[in-house]
C-alpha cells in the first residue's frame, strides 16, 4: 500500500458533510480526492470546504478511478448494498456508513466478495468511539461496579415534525428508527457483552403521518442479565443515557456525546486542543457500596475522537493495525435488527440458536 491513500466519498448530504468527511481530512495520510453529489447546496459547501476535491455526479466516476484506493459510502441506506458491491468488485477498499445493508443475506454476500477481493469491507459504527461509550468499557474492564444485572442505554431525540422529503422519514428498505439510531446501540451492546441468548423488541409508530418506525425498545437478555435499548423521536426531557446496576452499585450518565453538535457547528478536530473532551456537567455519577456505606462520585468521562475510526482504517491497509470494525461485527447488528423486527411483529421473545 501506497504512503497517501486516495479517497472517494459517495454523499455529501448530512452523513458525508458532519460524520466523514471532516474525519477523512483529519487523517494525513488520507486524500480526500472525489466526492460525488448532484445538489447545488451540498456540492457549492463541499467545494467551500475542500477546494482541491473534484466534485463528480455519478459514482462510476470513483469506481472507474484507478488512483482512488479507497470508496467510503455515505449515501442514502437503500443503496449501501448495490453501491458497496460496485465498490468491491471495482477493486477498491470499502467503508459503508452505518447500517451496513438491510438485510443478512445482502452483508454475507458483500463479505463474500471483499474476501474473495481481498480488499478491506468496514463499517462506520462511528459510535464505539463516543465519550460515555469509552467511559462504560472503562467501568466493565476494571470491574468497578461488579457483576452486573442491567443496562440501559438510550439515544433519544425531540423531532415531532416530519422532514420534507427526507428518505429518512419514508417507508424504504432501511428506513426508520431502529436502522438508523438502533444500529449505534445494539452495536454497542454486542461489542459489551457478546451475543445475547434472546431477543424481545417493541417497534412503534408515534408521530403523525410518520411511515417508518420513530420509537423502540429492545431487550436482550444474557445470563442473569438484562439489556434495554431505547430510542424515540418524542422524548422533550431526556432521561440518562446510560444506566447500569451491578451488585457493587450503579453508574448514571446524562447527555450525548459533544462531538455530533461541534461538527455540525463546522468546527475540525485538528484545531480543537480538547476535541471530544466532555464537560464536567455531563460526567457520569457512580454510586459504590464501600463496606456497608454509600460513596458517591463522579468519573471523568474518557475523551471521544471519530477520528480514530478512519486513523484505524489508514493503519489497517498499512499493515500497522488489526481492523476494529469489522464487516463481521457489523452483520450481527444488522442480525439483531431482524430479530427485533421479528419479535416486535410477532409479540413474542425470540430465543437465538445456539
Amino acid at each position: 500500500m501506497k504512503d497517501n491513500i486516495n479517497v472517494g466519498l459517495i454523499g455529501y448530504g448530512m452523513a458525508g458533510q458532519v460524520f466523514h468527511a471532516p474525519m477523512i481530512n483529519s487523517i494525513p495520510c488520507l486524500e480526500l480526492k472525489k466526492i460525488r453529489e448532484t445538489k447545488h447546496d451540498n456540492i457549492d459547501l463541499a467545494l467551500n470546504r475542500y477546494p482541491s476535491t473534484t466534485i463528480v455526479g455519478e459514482s462510476e466516476a470513483i469506481f472507474s478511478d484507478p488512483d482512488i484506493d479507497l470508496v467510503v459510502i455515505a449515501a442514502s441506506n437503500t443503496f449501501h448494498y448495490p453501491l458497496a458491491k460496485q465498490a468491491l468488485l471495482s477493486g477498491k477498499h470499502v467503508v459503508v456508513d452505518k447500517p451496513f445493508t438491510n438485510t443478512v443475506n445482502e452483508a454475507d454476500e458483500l463479505i463474500e466478495i471483499a474476501k474473495r477481493e481481498n480488499k478491506l469491507l468496514s463499517v462506520y459504527h462511528n459510535r464505539r468511539y463516543d465519550s460515555g461509550v469509552r467511559t462504560v468499557r472503562k467501568i466493565l474492564d476494571e470491574n468497578i461496579l461488579g457483576r452486573l444485572v442491567e443496562v440501559e442505554i438510550h439515544f433519544d431525540r425531540f423531532r415531532p415534525n416530519l422532514k420534507e422529503n427526507a428518505w429518512r422519514e419514508k417507508d424504504l428498505p432501511g428506513s426508520g428508527i431502529l436502522y438508523d439510531l438502533g444500529s449505534h446501540l445494539i452495536d454497542q451492546a454486542l461489542i459489551f457483552f457478546g451475543r445475547p441468548e434472546s431477543i424481545n423488541a417493541d417497534i412503534q409508530i408515534q408521530r403523525a403521518g410518520a411511515e417508518v418506525d420513530d420509537y423502540f425498545q429492545v431487550e436482550l437478555f444474557y445470563d442473569r442479565l438484562k439489556i434495554i435499548l431505547k430510542s424515540g423521536m418524542l422524548v422533550k426531557e431526556a432521561g440518562p443515557q446510560t444506566v447500569i446496576h451491578g451488585e457493587k452499585g450503579s453508574f448514571i450518565k446524562y447527555g450525548l456525546d459533544v462531538q455530533e453538535e461541534a461538527l455540525k457547528a463546522g468546527q475540525i478536530p485538528n484545531e480543537i486542543a480538547d476535541w471530544g473532551v466532555e464537560p464536567e456537567n455531563l460526567q457520569g455519577k457512580l454510586h459504590l457500596d464501600s463496606n456497608g456505606e454509600s460513596v458517591i462520585s463522579r468519573i471523568k468521562s474518557e475523551p471521544g475522537d471519530y477520528r480514530d475510526y478512519y486513523k484505524n482504517i489508514y493503519q489497517t491497509l498499512s499493515g500497522e493495525a488489526v481492523l476494529d470494525v469489522t464487516a463481521e461485527q457489523a452483520r450481527d447488528v444488522i442480525k439483531m435488527i431482524e430479530l427485533a423486527r421479528q419479535s416486535s411483529s410477532e409479540g413474542r421473545t425470540i430465543l437465538l440458536d445456539k
